[in-house]
Formats: structure tokens, sequence, C-alpha cells
């Protein structure tokens, strides 16, 4: 452990601080030391839940190792083995007690006065409570390391391009070549191999979609969607809201995207525009390289955000000085990336897979926003409200996007390749969000149908697709393909009606970045006042903070698409 790293370290005051969780026998007798603990007073509260959020951090950042050594090394079964008898061991053992600590908490909540500040927290535990059971409990324990099994199996595509074998994210790169029939290449290398697992990855989703309806069914739910909805705690909006922004999507953002591909279409002079077609530069200029290496990624990214914050710009200088950052892509290593807050080093964990192009600069400003919002809710008293939700989470990384993207000079010293880059960053912003929609209204298919069969899927997806794909892109002769474009995204498999939070994300981004284009010093104070409350207040008051609003209505969802195309049409 470097000195650094220690600097920042939260300070154990319950738990022995040379104590190293390997199995449950190590940390169970001071679970049930909570649990014999008494609460009579205000005071003991306090006391109690600082101890039982030391031991709920303790175990996560445990955990969280795990998981990122054995999504850094697929290949590596000790890793595999490691994680996956933390989760049948540890987290199954725990769940039951954990229960119990919920009980013993809201018993003194519900005839004794509690901190206001505790509210937030309380209400989560009351919810847990009510859809808690037993029989879920293993069951939770089989789906974390079935879930793991699409990285294993993702993690270990690799494509053969000019003799050489390469990755899929390092194909991916082949799609921005001038050259159509390289690009065309690329694109069937790739999907041809993905097309080699499809059956191994419906056969894997149709084992999840079971055990997460038995689940729902175990918690007194007609459906996973319903109980998802619950098990996450989403107090603020409803299923019917994100059915408005399915249709709102359809109607205010599918058309812009038809006419940005239009464009595009022209420019290449192209009579059908094919899936191929859509990462090349629209005239035919040089794919943009941002940086050389993962070491000039991670400096001009400190450089860049020193510049919207100096205590940013630090931030990822403490990561890089103490190796919590994996970069590059490999054989190996499984697909993405995500920021993993570590709640008792207090210095969050970036992983990507970083192959020189524009999309990695994005992914890392993206991840680098997590960091930030790690780092600057860092010193809430309680790890329950440092762990935020994606709804909030997401405003960190994804107003990041767009707010750094006002100092890409630092990557792009010309000005033409700069305008290029800020294009794309945009026709992208406005790209998402109808892949957001899709992925979520798939989804509540999904769970609404259980039992359906893989072939219903299918269809279900093609219909979904079709109605958020606009009617310019051509799949012709790449029908069996579209067919599963839906098994790319992870979170289908491990991360289960985790997407939407993307779409409302970025709603509130678009608003950030606009206001930071206006007064950049208010907006930045305006963010960071908001991601250090942590979860300690509701979403719609967390956005208010951060000078936004809570809110994905058609009317609102216009109006943010009319100032982003105000800022593309400003870049031709």
């Amino acid at each position: 452990m470097n000195k650094l790293r220690e600097s920042t370290r939260y300070q154990r005051s319950y738990l022995p601080v040379n104590l190293v969780v390997n199995s449950w026998t190590d940390i169970e007798p001071f679970a049930k030391k909570l649990l014999k603990s008494p609460i009579s007073s205000t005071e003991d509260l306090k006391k109690w839940l600082q101890d039982r959020s030391e031991f709920d951090a303790v175990l996560e950042e445990e955990k969280a190792w795990l998981y990122i050594r054995q999504s850094c090394h697929t290949d590596n079964g000790e890793y595999a083995e490691s994680f996956n008898r933390f989760v049948t061991d540890v987290d199954q053992n725990y769940s039951l007690i954990a229960n119990e600590l919920d009980k013993k908490l809201i018993g003194f909540c519900a005839n004794n006065s509690y901190p206001e500040e505790y509210e937030i927290f309380i209400r989560s535990i009351k919810l847990k409570l009510k859809i808690f059971s037993e029989a879920n409990v293993a069951l939770q324990s089989e789906l974390e390391v079935e879930e793991q099994k699409y990285g294993a199996v993702t993690g270990a595509m690799m494509v053969n391009y000019n003799g050489e074998e390469i990755t899929l994210q390092q194909a991916q790169n082949i799609l921005k070549n001038p050259e159509r029939e390289e690009r065309k290449t690329a694109f069937e290398l790739i999907w041809n191999r993905r097309a080699a697992d499809f059956a191994t990855l419906d056969q894997l989703f149709d084992s999840l979609l079971a055990k997460r309806h038995t689940m729902a069914e175990n918690a007194g739910f007609d459906n996973y969607l319903d109980y998802r909805f619950a098990q996450l705690c989403r107090f603020d909006y409803t299923v019917a809201d994100c059915e408005q922004f399915h249709r709102a999507v359809a109607e205010n953002i599918v058309p812009v995207v038809d006419r940005l591909h239009s464009i595009r279409k022209k420019k290449l002079d192209l009579d059908i525009l094919k899936p191929y077609d859509l990462d090349v530069d629209p005239d035919l200029k040089p794919a943009l390289k941002p940086f050389s290496s993962t070491k000039e990624l991670t400096e001009k990214t400190i450089r860049c955000f020193h510049e919207i914050d100096p205590s940013f710009g630090k931030y990822i200088k403490i990561m890089e000085e103490n190796g919590y950052l994996d970069l590059d892509s490999r054989k190996g290593k499984a697909p993405g990336g995500y920021n993993y807050p570590l709640h008792e080093s207090n210095v969050p964990f970036i992983f990507m897979n970083a192959t020189n192009n524009l999309r990695d600069l994005e992914t890392m400003v993206h991840e680098g926003g997590h960091a930030i919002h790690a780092f600057l809710c860092k010193d809430q008293p309680l790890i329950y409200y440092k762990d935020t939700p994606a709804e909030i989470a997401e405003v960190a990384s994804m107003s990041m996007e767009l707010i750094s993207m006002e100092h890409w000079n630092i990557f792009f010293e010309d000005k033409e390749e700069l305008r290029r880059a800020k294009r794309s960053q945009l026709e992208g912003v406005l790209a998402v969000l109808p892949w957001v929609a899709t992925i979520d209204k798939f989804q509540h298919w999904i769970y609404k149908h259980p039992g359906h069969t893989a072939n219903e899927r299918k269809k279900a997806w093609v219909q979904i697709e079709q109605e958020f794909g606009g009617t310019i892109v051509n799949w012709t002769g790449y029908e069996n393909f579209q067919e599963y474009l839906w098994q790319k995204q992870i979170h289908l498999f491990q991360f289960p009606l985790y997407y939407i939070e993307y779409g409302i994300a970025q709603l509130a981004a678009i608003a950030i970045w606009k206001n930071y284009t206006e007064d950049p010093s208010g907006a930045i104070a305006g963010y960071k006042d908001a991601l250090a409350h942590g979860y300690a207040e509701t979403l719609p008051e967390l956005y208010a903070r951060a000078g936004t609003q809570f809110r994905f209505t058609p009317e609102y969802i216009h109006s943010l698409a009319d100032f982003i195309l105000g800022k593309l049409n400003s870049l031709v």
C-alpha cells in the first residue's frame, strides 16, 4: 500500500485495521455484534449507523477488488473463482443478517425521532424490507455468479485482421477507415464473430431471465419489471414515466437523427447508407487520434480536468499514482468501461478498453466524471449516501463529457480536428437517446412477458429497434446481425433495467453544459454542490442543486434537442 493511498484511506474504528475478509467466518462476529448492539437513543443510532456503514464499506471494497480483478483478467480462473466464492459465501450469509439489521433500524425509527438527514436512507430500507424474501438470498448469489459468464464469453472474442489477432474493440477502429471495403470487411468480421456466440448468449440470457422472474414471484410481484423498480428504489419516477420518455424520443429525437444520417449519406455520396458507414468521417478524413498511448490519454485528461477545476485534475492524478487506472484493450479483458467507487480506499478505479480513438476520449472523461463524483462525496458520513443512484451518478459522468469538450484543444491542437471531434460528440449525444429508449423499452417487454421464447424475444427486439432505428440506415443482407444487436449491451446481462438512467441523465447533462457555456464558474459550483451531497437528498433536489431539472417530457426533450442542433450548426 503506497503512502499516498494510505493518506486518503478511511480510518477504521469498528473493524480491526488488519482484518482481511477471505470468508464469512472472518467477518461474522462483527456482523453479529452489530445485531446485538442496543439502540436506545439518537446518539446510539448515530454510533450504530457509523459502525454499520464502516462494516458495509469494507465488505463492498473487498468485493469490488475481486470484481475488478476478474474483469481485467477474464481468462484467470482463480480470479473468477475468488469472486464467485465471495458472492456465494460472504454475500449470501450477510444478506440474511443485513435484513435483521434493517429490521432493528426501522424498529427504532418507527417509535423514536431520528435526524432528518437519515430520511432518504430510511425510506430505502423500508422498501427493501418490504420486498425481502429469504428464498431470494441464494438465488441472488447464483445470479451474480452466472452474470459474469457474459464477460468471459465476450472477453474471449477475437478476430483475425490482415494476419493479426485483435480484439473487437480494436477491430471497431477500422470502421473509421475512409476505404469502404475495409469498413465492410471489419464490420463482417466483428459480427460474424459475435454470431458464433449468439446461441450461447441466448441460452445464458434465458437462464438469467428465469431466475429473475422467480425472484420477483418470491417477493410477491407479478413480474420482474415491477420488482426491479422497487429493488432499485425508484421513488421519483414510474414505469409510465419511462414510457413517456420512449414516446418523446421517438417523436422528437429519431427524426433529428434521421436528418443527420441523410446529411451523412449525401456527404459520402452513397445511394445506400449501411451500418458500417456510421463511424467514418463524413468527409472521408482519417480517423481522429486524440492520443497515442494510455499514458498520454491520462496526462491530457489531467490537464483538461485541471482547466475545468484544479481539484478535478488532482483527482485523476491521485488515481494514476495509486495504479487505479486500467485503460488498455487486450485479450482476456472484459468489454466496456466503468468507474468503481472504493469507499474504504476513498480512491475510485477506472476500467476501460482504449484503442486510441475519439470514443476512448469520451469514455475517459465519462468515467472521469464518475471518479470526480466519488471524490466529491467521499466525506459523506455514511456509505449509504456515497452509493448514489444511477440517475444522479450518470449526470456526473455525462455532464463531464460535454463540459470537457470546451477544453478538448488539449487533445486536438488542429482547429479542424477539434471541430470534427466536437461535432461527432454532439451527434452522439442525440444518437444515444434513441438507443437508450430502444434498450429500455426492450427490457420492459422482456420482463412483462416471462416465459417467452428466444424467437419471440428476437421478433420483439426487431420491432422495437425499427421504431427507434430510423429509416435511413439500411441493414439489408445483415438482418441476422440486426436481430442480435441487443447482445452487445452488457447491461441486459449484468445490470438488468439499468439503462433508462443514461437517457434521464443525458437531458440533465445537456442543460448543465448549456449553463457552463453561459456561466462556467456558476455551473461548476452547482455541479460540485450536487455531487458533494451524494444521495442525501431526493433526485429532484439534487438536480436543482446542479442547475437542471428532473424532467423528461416531450416539450423539455424538444427544447434540449434544439439547443444541440444550434451548437451543431455552428460547427458546420
